[in-house]
């Protein structure tokens, strides 16, 4: 490839033009494109979409799209700037329920409004835009850490299965579940990445795979009922997932099927970690009982990526975008504070 994916920003602030520019997930691996949004409703349909995806890509994206949204925000009275702002923070969190990085990004941005009550609009507007940057140099940052971390579980030839997109494609920076990878094969090690599809978006096939491989690394595409051959050949010595919310007893939702995954690697005695950024860890959550889990459109399985329809008329569809891992399956819980291991209880004092 003569250009890598990753010399482009996923989530970027325009400032000329006070805009948010994000790759167009839906169009990779064929074409790069940026969108430049100005709008709430085309935010909320980016997110909801899927054209910006990953719980920490969401978060930017949505604590930029507040300030963007504030730009063309023609009131001069606190209360009027306030109200606004509040109003546009409920309507994009409902695009995506299960990440909680998308009301931790927002509810930081509430904050701003809150702890400056009375202060000059244009005031607000500039604090905003701080505070927006300083969510994404945090969360490049806190990539970075988990990397660094995670590089400490892997060992020159190791063999690594990850599931979905917790790739740079998913953060600002390096990812999450593929920092401790980029890291390793920046130190030289020669490691083996083995990437789930992830039906039925394909997010470790357009995405993961594509980015991995775009930066040089060996990689092998696999479909996700194949994991288990790979772990009984002895070719798997860990895996690393991403995470869309942690419970403060470590159960973990993250993209659909990878429960499965942790289930077989229990199994196999293979160790199963989560990567997952501070702000992921929901202490209002007890157990993975209680998060909710969105249910994507049916014609997602039945209709997408195919030419024809390849499942009869009518026929009903389970389609969850998450499932939960149970703590009990998790090896470790790496953050960018250091590696949690069981038992899993999360509190104030741990974040």
């Amino acid at each position: 490839m003569t250009d890598s994916i990753l010399n482009t920003e996923t989530v970027a602030l325009d400032e000329e033009k006070c805009a948010l520019v994000i790759i167009d997930q839906t169009k990779l691996p064929y074409s790069t494109e940026l969108l430049t949004i100005t709008d709430l409703k085309e935010l909320w349909d980016a997110i909801y979409l899927l054209k910006v995806r990953g719980a920490p890509a969401i978060g930017v994206a949505a604590a930029i799209g507040i300030y963007v949204y504030t730009c063309s925000l023609n009131v001069s009275r606190y209360e009027d700037f306030a109200e606004a702002v509040e109003k546009a923070c409920d309507y994009l969190n409902s695009s995506r329920p299960t990440a909680v990085n998308l009301s931790w990004a927002l509810n930081r941005m509430r904050k701003v409004v809150t702890d400056h009550r009375g202060e000059d609009v244009t005031a607000l507007k500039a604090l905003l835009h701080d505070e927006a940057l300083r969510v994404k140099e945090e969360d490049t940052a806190m990539c970075r850490s988990i990397g660094e971390y995670g590089l400490s579980l892997i060992k020159d030839g190791f063999g690594l299965l990850t599931h979905c997109n917790a790739g740079q494609l998913a953060t600002s920076k390096y990812g999450t579940a593929t920092a401790p990878m980029y890291l390793a094969h920046e130190k030289g090690y020669h490691i083996r990445v083995y990437c789930d599809e992830t039906r039925p978006l394909l997010q470790g096939a357009r995405l993961t795979a594509y980015e991995l491989s775009s930066a040089g690394l060996d990689v092998t595409l696999l479909c996700d009922n194949m994991a288990g051959s790979l772990m009984q050949q002895g070719l798997i010595d860990a895996v690393f997932v991403g995470c869309d919310r942690v419970a403060r007893n470590g159960d973990a939702a993250n993209k659909i099927g990878t429960s499965v995954v942790a289930t077989l690697a229990h199994y196999h005695h293979i160790p199963f970690y989560v990567c997952a950024p501070s702000s992921t860890i929901d202490l209002h959550t007890a157990t993975g009982a209680d998060i909710r889990i969105e249910q994507r459109p049916p014609e997602e399985v039945t209709e997408m990526w195919y030419q024809r329809r390849m499942a009869p008329q009518n026929i009903k569809v389970y389609n969850p975008a998450f499932d939960v891992t149970d703590h009990s399956l998790i090896t470790a819980i790496i953050t960018e504070k250091g590696i949690c291991y069981p038992p899993y209880q999360f509190g104030e004092e741990t974040l």
